[in-house]
């Protein structure tokens, strides 16, 4: 069976988007929600878990934090950037105050960091704030 597997990042269902379909039109089997849409997603650490193992599409991490100021100015930018790369990766932020064992198994020393994942590998990590042009440049540049 051939496709593209990809987690809905609002269900944490893993679907099986058919071959020759876009991706950006396909919806959740479950929830009916867009799998890809251009916009980040907040993920709880059980939903990134999935996503960076089993999926196709390579996956772009904001590992942040509401009290750290360099992550509330990200933020923005990291939007951006994912409006950039629709279709491509799909941007996602986890709370690592929420999310603890999230930081204690992906070893973030500090924040923001973000980490991308294709092929069920994280393939590349970088911290510090950064504007939009430069996280796309990342992103082409790792994955």
């Amino acid at each position: 069976m051939s496709g593209t597997k990809i987690t809905c990042l609002n269900c944490g269902q893993v679907n099986r988007v058919p071959s020759g379909k876009p991706a950006a039109a396909a919806k959740c089997g479950t929830c009916g929600g867009l799998l890809v849409d251009g916009k980040v997603h907040e993920v709880d650490f059980t939903t990134l878990q999935k996503a960076a193992r089993n999926d196709d599409l390579p996956l772009v991490v904001d590992f942040w934090a509401p009290w750290c100021g360099p992550c509330r100015m990200m933020a923005p930018e990291f939007s951006k950037a994912a409006a950039v790369h629709a279709g491509d990766v799909r941007f996602v932020k986890l709370n690592t105050q929420d999310e603890p064992a999230a930081g204690q198994r992906y070893n973030i020393r500090g924040i923001p960091t973000m980490a991308a994942f294709a092929g069920g590998k994280e393939k590349a990590r970088q911290s510090g704030a950064m504007p939009a042009a430069e996280i796309s440049q990342w992103v082409k540049a790792n994955l």
